[in-house]
């Protein structure tokens, strides 16, 4: 009996509410006015950790390697090695965890034909995202670097750069 006065009671305010904002229930007796669901959070699982550490440190490397990019395209060489080398250390694991996060999505996409899972707080999706989107940046830069200045710098300082 209850549970019967609560239904009947939420359709009475739904039907209340609706009638107020000017919109009509046809047909009230045998169809109610849909209201959307309350969204129900997922449960913690055992990969979130995962899911956040590979996101986290693909979006830190994404962001690494937009900086290296931006400085190619304006210095004609990558990030200075800075010291000890920890600069230059630093953008080329950046670069390798930017092409795992790369590799991955694609793999994953050949596999079940769907990227990456966006993960907790989004943050698997938007380090895919980004990703792609630095890599594609790259590209371009190596190539007009390539057609303005005759070369594409190197790994490992050179006479070009840091030489």
């Amino acid at each position: 009996m209850v549970t019967t006065m609560a239904k009947v009671h939420g359709v009475e305010r739904a039907l209340r509410t609706n009638i107020r904002r000017g919109k009509s229930c046809r047909r009230a007796r045998l169809q109610v006015c849909a209201r959307k669901p309350k969204a129900v959070e997922p449960e913690p699982t055992e990969n979130d950790g995962k899911y956040i550490a590979a996101g986290a440190g693909g979006t830190l490397a994404a962001g690494v390697c937009a900086w290296s990019t931006f400085t190619l395209k304006t210095t004609g060489c990558g990030l200075p090695p800075g010291p000890g080398g920890a600069l230059g250390a630093l953008e080329g694991v950046s670069f390798l965890a930017l092409l795992g996060v790369v590799g991955w999505s694609a793999y994953t996409k050949v596999k079940t034909g769907k990227g990456l899972p966006p993960g907790p707080y989004g943050l698997l999706g938007a380090a895919e995202g980004l990703s792609y989107l630095v890599l594609l940046a790259y590209i371009v830069v190596l190539g007009i670097n390539y057609v303005q200045l005759g070369y594409i710098p190197g790994a490992v300082p050179d006479n070009n750069c840091f030489g």
